[in-house]
């Protein structure tokens, strides 16, 4: 903008001084009747004019301004210098050396007019169109880009190379995939990357982005893909409802051996409250509690039993045939002599060996 109104002031300079000459040549030329003294043309302030005016015009040459976003190539008598110029006031001399502005935004480069046709893994026919590719140019490049591509800003990312990366990543994926645009997207715009890479070199031009707004097949394959498409959904309901069924079998198999289990734990505690009950009363049983028990439980007949260890702590019950009511508990001792004395509640009998 600077250089501009340099260059503006200059011209204006140069334009007045033209003028003014111009103006005492028609006086000049023209015959004074009245013989009215004319005033002779300033020469100097002519000069200064025109000198001024070239000066600024001179100027505006000397200098070029790269604004945000662009880098600068400085060229001297078509010589392109590999150093790159940043944004700001560069230098030049003019008539001699000149600034090229290089574009480092991103740039939107879009292929609507054709259609691309690609097949996909399972060799079916896929058209693409609407492609857009946002890309940017490494600021570091720009003057190896100014001095080796022809035409880099048309023809950095042309079509047919984008055509060819396109295809080579729809060979690879399948039909639903390829109408994909989270699948598509991101695989054409490594490849793009990858071809441009191989192209210009790694780090020259960046690609930010790639949209393709529509991947369609022909109408035939398209009832296809439809009836394809229902089947997996058909597919994939009844997975869910078969993992529901599962799911609530095992759910009730898991309460049924948690019952199991409790009535199992239940019985076992049932079992062991008893085995301790029996132990107790067992550990409290002794000779008396049993004699005790017999006596409470006897009906007073009494049978040839000798309940005992030895003679002396033995029990012997007699049976009385004549009276089921009375009986006789007999406890004995034996003498020293072999002789056996036994006492009662009625009688007293001594038998001798």
């Amino acid at each position: 903008m600077l250089n501009v109104m340099f260059r503006v002031a200059g011209i204006v300079l140069i334009l007045i001084a033209i003028f003014l000459v111009s103006k005492k040549s028609f006086q000049t030329g023209n015959t004074n009747v009245q013989g009215v003294k004319k005033t002779p043309l300033n020469k100097k302030t002519v000069f200064a004019l025109i000198g001024a005016g070239a000066l600024c015009l001179l100027f505006s040459l000397a200098f070029t301004i790269i604004p945000t976003g662009y880098t600068g190539v400085r060229v001297t008598f078509g010589q392109v210098e590999e150093r790159t110029l940043n944004n700001g006031i560069n230098f030049q001399i003019p008539l001699v050396q000149e600034i090229v502005l290089v574009n480092n935004k991103q740039q939107d480069i879009k292929f609507n007019e054709n259609t691309i046709s690609s097949e996909t893994s399972e060799r079916n026919t896929v058209n693409f169109q609407g492609i857009t590719v946002t890309y940017q140019i490494n600021p570091q490049k720009s003057a190896w880009i100014y001095a080796n591509v022809t035409n880099y800003e048309a023809g950095l990312v042309n079509e047919s190379l984008v055509a060819s990366a396109i295809k080579t990543t729809s060979k690879t994926l399948s039909p639903n995939d390829c109408t994909n645009r989270s699948i598509i997207e991101p695989k054409a715009k490594e490849n793009i990357q990858k071809s441009l890479d191989e192209k210009y070199g790694p780090e020259v031009v960046y690609v930010n982005k790639v949209v393709i707004n529509n991947a369609s097949f022909d109408t035939e394959y398209d009832e296809k893909i439809a009836k394809k498409q229902q089947a997996q959904i058909d597919y994939e309901t009844q997975q869910i409802e078969n993992k529901k069924n599962i799911e609530k079998a095992e759910a009730d198999a898991t309460v049924t051996k948690t019952n199991a289990q409790a009535n199992a734990d239940a019985k076992v505690i049932e079992a062991q409250a008893e085995a301790d009950a029996n132990k107790i009363i067992s550990d409290s049983i002794d000779e008396n509690v049993l004699r005790n028990r017999y006596y409470d439980t006897w009906d007073g007949r009494l049978p040839s039993t000798i309940v005992g260890a030895d003679a002396a702590s033995s029990i012997l019950i007699n049976p009385n045939p004549d009276s089921s009511s009375s009986a006789e508990v007999v406890t004995g001792t034996v003498s020293s002599g072999g002789s056996t004395t036994s006492s009662s509640e009625g009688a007293t009998n001594t038998s001798e060996t």
